[in-house]
């Protein structure tokens, strides 16, 4: 079943975002990869052609996603000319986060100096929180809840890759077909958005959100998914295993199910 969602009321009011100034080429990444190359003689340049994706950005060591969601809110704030204590809601939408406890929403919250009458809490789904946040912000604008919402999210890919690539030069018993497990979480990149919703009243812009629509299908949630012994909090180093091809295939079916 979808759900479907429309609003008269909502605004789009500002768009931000925030990038790390350090770019690591796929080319760099495969000499980090020099071992495993060796061992199975693999030719360079796969890491390009394979998803076409030729770099990516990394914040510096040690930058905790919030520092970098409170920089970019503060971008959007900004840019809607709105009065901080008129935000009703927070919502950090990213799969990386400081800590596993408490949600990062709460260091957000408090590096925004936002008040003590705005909701915070995270959602984490993958590639999809800030459009989470969005709709859950929405609809509280909608009802009347609240004036203005704010989400957030901020990804950090540094240490997923550094992982990926020191598990693969270790592990002598990888075989070429392995490998492609193992292209996605090479390829991600980090970055920090920020999403301003009012009602219209408050709106400058007129940018309304008119609505949206969301159907699920978990049947494959298995083609994309961190080992077992991921934990947050523990230098956030984990695995991923990630089939690409049928994750692209099954996605692009789902859409157009939500599409149609």
């Amino acid at each position: 079943m979808q759900l479907q969602y429309q609003y008269q009321n909502v605004c789009v009011e500002a768009i931000a975002y925030t990038l790390p100034e350090e770019v690591v080429s796929s080319e760099q990444i495969e000499a980090w990869l020099a071992p495993l190359y060796g061992r199975l003689r693999l030719p360079e340049g796969r890491l390009e052609l394979m998803p076409g994706i030729n770099q990516r950005l990394f914040w510096p060591p040690g930058t905790l996603p919030s520092d970098k969601s409170i920089e970019t809110a503060e971008k959007a704030i900004r840019l809607a000319r709105i009065d901080r204590s008129r935000i009703g809601a927070l919502v950090h939408g990213s799969v990386c986060r400081d800590y596993l406890e408490p949600a990062t929403a709460s260091g957000v919250h408090h590096g925004l100096g936002l008040g003590g009458d705005c909701m915070i809490y995270a959602v984490s789904n993958a590639c999809l929180g800030l459009l989470d946040g969005m709709v859950q912000v929405a609809n509280m604008i909608e009802l009347g809840q609240i004036r203005a919402g704010l989400i957030g999210g901020t990804e950090s890919s540094r240490s997923l890759v550094e992982t990926t690539i020191k598990q693969l030069n270790a592990d002598d018993s990888l075989k070429r077909k392995d490998i492609k497990l193992a292209v996605a979480s090479l390829t991600i990149g980090s970055g920090s958005a920020a999403i301003l919703l009012t009602d219209r009243e408050l709106s400058h812009t007129g940018n309304r959100l008119v609505g949206g629509i969301a159907y699920s299908n978990t049947d494959f949630c298995h083609l994309c998914r961190s080992d077992q012994q991921d934990a947050a909090g523990a230098d956030m180093q984990p695995m991923m295993h990630t089939d690409s091809e049928t994750l692209m295939n099954e996605g692009i079916k789902t859409a157009r199910q939500a599409f149609d």
